[in-house]
């Protein structure tokens, strides 16, 4: 807008004064306002190219057309007077009373709001477009304890609308697609219908101009003719059912064209399948008047079968009733129709099944909005407040939004906080980096503390460092750094990662010591945790820093107990008693009597295992299972001292041998497990003669050593341990 000048400035106290003095008391607030808004704007045009006072009078008028009390048609010129006063608050309080100082204020505050938003270079820093059309949404509503804050900037946003059609001139993307995402549906959640409609006709034009007189075309009569039809046939409807004894009131709903686009794009309909562009809706007192309503237009009209709902008898989930027919007159021109009672058309409404839920979020969902709970609740609430003109201002809908704030990023994005939010909040709600390295904050330009409650409506920008982190003042709730339950947890998140990194860097210094002592410092971080059993070096590092995994065992990696090939470990079979069972049992070898034979403590062989004989120097034949990696090394190496072997025949009873297998398990970690794998054991009648085991961030590795009477026994428990719970694998070493 075009500022006053110096010289017209200084007079403007005593134009006020002289204004205020010359009006009587009793004169109409609405002409005692334009009285004192003319000197001031009438020589003044908007943005947009509007003459402000012509702008004022159409707010006014549109104010009017919708119900709007006088003081609020009144509240239009003094919106754009009080840009031009010195002391706005006070010379308006005077002049008009606190109440419309506020109202001004905090309407020519959003107006600001809205052309800052319009001359962001950039759409804001947050990221998803649909939360921030719904912030904006619910900031107009929160901005101020006034809806009719709210009221104006709608009614003001429609007349912009209309003086961009009238003047044939385009208007930008930015204000059609505001008008049509964020100004149209809420004037339908707060049920201005007249507003709606013609708001999202208009800013559909400016959008899609092509589409927008495509359709146009397709509808077989202009607007004007089309509603006066509509207005015939509901007269006529209306009088045909009073003569019927049925007490119907009848409203004609003709469709506009965006709603006919929209429908058409959502369902993938073509313009013949819409049959709600001509609508009526009959309002009867009671259910039976529905069906008689009904029954009567089926025999006045020709009935489209595949259009009737019965959502009396069978209601939406949102508790929506009403009947929904469409017919064809003598033309053939399709019409859609409502029936519901007068309970039924309140509770639509004005209900938890407000028009905008069921028909912006309906099951179907076809324009793509999704409705939340305890918002809409709210907004219910505010509509029927609105509806009773109450002064806003002073009641208790204002409580309402107590919880949240609503601010905004030095880009015009609006951020939704909670009430006592600060700006390291805010910071954290724009990226979590920006909060980590928040160190001061200007709130409308103004350097202020980082504890400072921000307020709705104000502009925050963040002083940040290159790199850094928070501080652990910003957890401590008496110091009022924080507000906000997410930006707390970020920054707990923040610390206990630090308290991992360096509990990580102290593992990392101890294994590379001992690989540097182990003179292994060439061998690979990940895949020394790996061979440990570690999903990364980290891991590994972390472990160690916590004492939860001893460096012994790297050791033991790093440095393997050699295999003796002159003289391996072996362990003694558990012998029968007499010489005759020596010659059934045990184990034979091909060719020779009575030599001893030990099995291999390596791969502890049982029947019926493929196995093969290994002759060593000082303790018989060593036997191996076939596949032993270790009998495979010693056969490479000396193949003369191999020789053939075979089991025995098995003796059954508890004179029977029996033979040392090991189990190895790996499990989730929990309390019980060994006992419980012990358990099992011990159900299953086997011995358990040995157990060893290592925990490693929650995973256990366990390896039994069982006497079984062969491998097959083997196979059947290994089957019993998979099903103990928490156990991943359970295989035979």
């Amino acid at each position: 807008m075009r500022s006053l000048g110096a010289e017209a400035r200084q007079g403007v106290p005593d134009l006020v004064a002289a204004t205020a003095q010359s009006l009587p008391e009793q004169a109409h607030t609405l002409s005692r306002a334009r009285a004192f808004a003319e000197p001031l704007i009438s020589g003044e045009t908007l943005g947009t190219g509007e003459n402000t006072l012509d702008h004022a009078d159409a707010v006014a008028s549109i104010l009017k057309s919708i119900g709007g009390s006088e003081a609020m048609q009144a509240a239009s010129y003094l919106v754009y007077a009080c840009q031009h006063l010195n002391r706005p608050q006070e010379i308006i309080s005077k002049a008009f009373g606190d109440s419309f100082a506020a109202l001004a204020l905090e309407t020519n505050k959003l107006v600001k709001v809205q052309q800052q938003a319009r001359e962001a270079e950039s759409p804001g820093v947050l990221e998803d477009p649909q939360a921030q059309t719904e912030n904006v949404r619910k900031m107009l509503l929160a901005f101020s304890r006034d809806l009719r804050v709210v009221m104006l900037r709608l009614a003001s946003r429609l007349q912009t609308l209309r003086y961009y059609a009238a003047m044939r001139q385009p208007v930008s993307a930015h204000v059609a697609r505001e008008s049509l995402q964020v100004f149209a549906p809420l004037a339908n959640r707060l049920g201005i219908w007249q507003i709606k409609w013609e708001m999202e006709d208009l800013a559909f034009r400016f959008l899609e101009p092509d589409t927008y007189k495509q359709v146009a075309k397709l509808l077989d009569e202009k607007r004007i003719e089309r509603e006066g039809y509509v207005e015939q046939l509901r007269a006529g409807l209306e009088q045909e059912l009073r003569a019927q004894g049925i007490a119907a009131t009848v409203q004609g709903r003709p469709k506009h064209i965006y709603s006919i686009v929209r429908k058409m794009r959502g369902k993938s309909l073509d313009f013949d399948q819409v049959f709600d562009i001509r609508a009526l809706r009959v309002v009867v007192p009671e259910i039976n008047d529905c069906y008689a309503a009904l029954s009567w237009v089926h025999q006045r009209f020709t009935l489209v079968g595949e259009e009737f709902d019965d959502y009396i008898a069978r209601p939406k989930p949102n508790g929506y009733q009403s009947l929904h027919t469409v017919v064809r007159d003598e033309a053939g021109r399709p019409i859609e129709i409502q029936i519901r009672t007068q309970a039924m058309h309140d509770h639509a409404e004005h209900g938890v099944a407000a028009h905008w839920a069921y028909k912006e979020a309906g099951t179907k969902g076809y324009a793509g909005v999704s409705a939340a709970g305890d918002y809409d609740a709210k907004i219910a609430v505010l509509r029927q407040l609105l509806a009773w003109e109450r002064d806003l201002s002073h009641s208790t809908a204002g409580e309402l939004f107590d919880d949240r704030i609503y601010v905004l990023t030095p880009d015009a994005a609006v951020v939704e906080l909670p009430r006592g939010a600060t700006a390291v909040d805010f910071a954290y709600s724009v990226h979590t980096s920006l909060g980590h390295r928040c160190r001061g904050a200007r709130v409308d330009g103004a350097m202020v503390p980082l504890n400072t409650p921000l307020q709705n409506g104000q502009t925050v920008e963040i002083t940040a460092v290159k790199e850094g982190g928070p501080s652990r003042d910003w957890l401590n709730t008496d110091l009022g750094y924080l507000a906000s339950h997410r930006a707390r947890a970020k920054v707990r998140a923040w610390f206990n990662a630090q308290a991992t990194g360096e509990t990580v860097a102290r593992g990392r210094e101890a294994v590379e010591k001992l690989l540097q002592r182990e003179g292994r410092t060439a061998m690979k971080l990940d895949d020394l945790a790996s061979q440990l059993g570690f999903k990364s070096s980290d891991a590994l590092f972390e472990a160690v820093g916590k004492d939860e995994f001893s460096l012994r065992n790297i050791e033991t990696l790093l440095n393997p107990p050699a295999v003796d090939v002159q003289a391996e470990e072996q362990v003694l079979l558990r012998k029968p008693r007499s010489s005759a069972q020596t010659q059934r049992g045990g184990v034979l070898v091909v060719g020779i009597d009575s030599l001893m034979t030990q099995l291999a403590r390596c791969c502890k062989p049982a029947p019926p295992d493929p196995i093969a004989g290994f002759v060593t120097r000082d303790k018989g034949v060593s036997v191996h299972r076939a596949d032993c990696s270790n009998f495979r090394e010693m056969a490479r190496r000396s193949a003369g001292r191999v020789i053939d072997v075979e089991w025995g025949i098995p003796k059954s009873g508890p004179d029977g041998a029996l033979y040392p297998v090991d189990v190895f398990v790996e499990a989730n970690d929990r309390q019980g497990l060994l006992r419980d794998i012990s358990e099992l054991f011990a159900r299953e009648k086997i011995n358990v003669t040995g157990v060893q085991t290592q925990s490693v961030k929650g995973t256990a590795w366990m390896t039994f050593t069982v006497e079984v009477p062969d491998a097959a026994r083997v196979e059947a428990v290994l089957g019993a341990v998979h099903s103990v719970a928490g156990v991943r694998s359970a295989r035979r070493r």
